[in-house]
């Protein structure tokens, strides 16, 4: 069956959950929610962020690895009373006072026995006598009949039960959400940002007949792989097998030339009159040193940081013998700016920015050619 509601990337997603889960903290909104989505699209992630965000606790079921009674709870005797007394589990809230989220995951994938059950959570909020806090919120995930995965179909009994949204992978979005701020290996941004097509292509993969293939969790796989092993000789295969062999070798091109021509650290402790040597000459080095620079602003080096990014829409004049002159720096800069403003927001650095000269001058060049 198709998913028929239009997809929504992954930090639409966020926002739409955030918005429910408040609606729901306020008392005007109170429902159950799916996220459809292809295998590492990063629904669990959404659901974690979600988590961290508002503070609540999360009960994650993987719903493949359960059976009726994990759900249901186990039946004792009570001599005294001559009934049934059902123990519930202690992976559902119990505490009305503590804000948590349910998490079933990998619903699509449920056994259908286990379905029944899962129909009171979503419709009813219970499991037998057992009522869900009214401070639970609660999502489900899974993957559709054609994506790859184990599923079932998923029956208009438990649909109708469900808000749902279908996810896609969006390059810019997955970005400027996820990889920027979680500090991915610059080589992976860099990639993504001028191969978007490659973010995700499942659908390609499974059309071709492939094992393997791209999505956002396999690409935070390999920037853990770049950041973990040194020797590009054992990297190279541990790439290959988590992205295949076609986009590996595409990539690994990129991330020779970052590793050869991107030197941050040298950058940083270069006098001014020195560092327009340092700077790679080529936009794929440019861009992958942009972001380097993002992840490695901190307390200390930010202010030399502002530096080295302002004087990047300088390099024509800085190096009038390099290439630079070609190439959009002064959108590079400025892209890069708002990026490590973001960051500056979310860490409390902003008076890095206040007392900077370099940046002073930056923003009142851009107030007199009418850009701000």
């Amino acid at each position: 069956m198709t998913v028929n509601t239009a997809p929504v990337s992954a930090g639409e997603a966020l926002a739409l959950l955030r918005a429910a889960h408040a609606a729901q903290g306020s008392g005007t909104l109170t429902a159950a929610w799916m996220l459809h989505g292809r295998p590492g699209i990063g629904k669990s992630d959404i659901v974690a962020q979600l988590a961290a965000e508002t503070g609540a606790q999360l009960y994650d079921l993987r719903l493949t690895t359960i059976e009726p009674q994990d759900l249901r709870g186990l039946p004792f005797y009570d001599h005294a009373t001559r009934r049934t007394v059902w123990y519930r589990p202690e992976d559902l809230p119990d505490d009305p006072a503590r804000p948590a989220i349910l998490f079933l995951d990998e619903l699509t994938a449920a056994a259908p026995s286990l379905q029944p059950t899962v129909y009171g959570l979503l419709q009813e909020r219970r499991v037998g006598r057992h009522h869900l806090p009214a401070s639970c919120f609660l999502v489900a995930a899974g993957n559709g009949t054609d994506d790859g995965a184990v599923a079932y179909e998923m029956g208009t009994a438990l649909a109708d039960r469900l808000i749902h949204l279908h996810i896609r992978a969006e390059p810019a979005d997955w970005l400027a959400r996820y990889a920027v701020p979680r500090n991915l290996h610059p080589a992976v941004i860099t990639f993504i940002r001028t191969r978007p097509d490659l973010l995700e292509n499942s659908e390609d993969a499974l059309r071709r007949g492939l094992t393997i293939a791209c999505t956002p969790r396999s690409w935070v796989r390999v920037s853990d792989i770049l950041k973990a092993i040194p020797d590009p000789r054992l990297r190279a295969p541990m790439i290959a097998g988590t992205i295949g062999d076609a986009a590996a070798a595409e990539f690994l091109l990129v991330a020779e030339e970052i590793a050869a021509t991107v030197q941050v650290a040298d950058l940083l402790e270069a006098s001014k009159a020195k560092r327009p040597d340092l700077y790679p000459q080529t936009m794929t080095g440019l861009t992958a040193l942009t972001y380097a620079l993002i992840g490695a602003a901190d307390a200390a080096s930010l202010p030399k940081v502002i530096e080295v990014m302002a004087d990047l829409r300088h390099l024509p004049r800085l190096r009038p013998d390099a290439p630079f002159a070609r190439l959009p720096l002064a959108e590079l800069c400025t892209h890069g700016f708002e990026l490590l403003i973001q960051k500056a927001l979310t860490t409390g650095l902003t008076e890095a920015f206040r007392s900077s000269a370099a940046y002073a001058e930056y923003r009142a060049e851009r107030q007199a050619q009418g850009l701000e």
